[in-house]
């Protein structure tokens, strides 16, 4: 898994659980306090957050970081 899958993945997870949620990207951006364009690139795997960001994400929607993150990066056996 490189470094873009990874990102691709965690985007996917932090769409999945705000759709969950029933929220716009503009309703969990707000509630992140970033902007809504940035969520989309996170959304999208187009952005590599800070750790910061992602537990600003993460207060958001009422998460740890662990259930966004498990898995990534996949581990070689």
């Amino acid at each position: 898994m490189n470094n873009s899958s990874a990102l691709k993945i965690l985007g996917q997870r932090i769409r999945d659980r705000r759709k969950h949620l029933q929220w716009t990207q503009e309703t969990l951006a707000d509630r992140a306090g970033i902007d809504r364009s940035y969520m989309g690139g996170i959304e999208r795997g187009e952005r590599n957050i800070t750790f910061s960001v992602l537990c600003q994400v993460c207060i958001a929607l009422s998460c740890d970081v662990a259930a966004l993150t498990t898995g990534i990066p996949e581990l070689l056996r």
